[in-house]
């Protein structure tokens, strides 16, 4: 007779530097064991820069970094994420109190962005090609940010901002 599975009662995510403890269960205050992480940051965290577009993987916007590496939030059980660091756009900052990421900035500074909605997942997928490659060319980017669907940017103008972020050392 092989022993009972033991049941997890809580799950330990960081986030944003910060520890968050979540009881798992069915109340409104816990996190279900089928809530996604994006639903989990959004509702629980009220962490609303994570931007649940198409609820099903395909366009990008709900990116996050999970142990920085971009992860799909609206794909991504909130469960599975006991024990990783998440890094969220609120998460990103510059060298100064209240500044803005160089990445981010760059964004601005090249209007890389209209609505907005699916920028933050934008950001934080060229984040994550920045931290694993400092030097990349335009085919790295494009390749990097091609699970990112927008229908109100020039995606020209994106990759000109994390060739720029990448120039000045983001």
């Amino acid at each position: 007779m092989e022993p009972a599975a033991v049941k997890k009662e809580t799950i330990a995510i960081k986030i944003n530097n910060a520890v968050h403890e979540f009881e798992i269960g069915q109340k409104p205050h816990q996190v279900a064991p089928n809530h996604t992480l994006a639903h989990t940051l959004r509702t629980h965290c009220g962490l609303m820069g994570t931007k649940i577009g198409c609820d099903q993987g395909a366009c990008g916007s709900c990116t996050v970094l999970m142990n920085d590496v971009p992860v799909l939030s609206c794909m991504t059980l909130a469960v599975e994420c006991d024990g990783a660091s998440i890094t969220t756009i609120e998460g990103l900052q510059g060298d100064r109190a209240g500044s803005l990421d160089p990445l981010q900035q760059s964004f601005i500074d090249h209007t890389a962005f209209q609505c907005g909605f699916c920028t933050p997942g934008i950001i934080m997928a060229a984040k994550s090609l920045l931290k694993s490659n400092p030097s990349p060319n335009e085919t790295d980017v494009k390749e990097a940010l091609s699970g990112h669907f927008c229908r109100c940017i020039s995606h020209y103008h994106v990759v000109d901002a994390v060739l720029d972020a990448a120039k000045k050392g983001d």
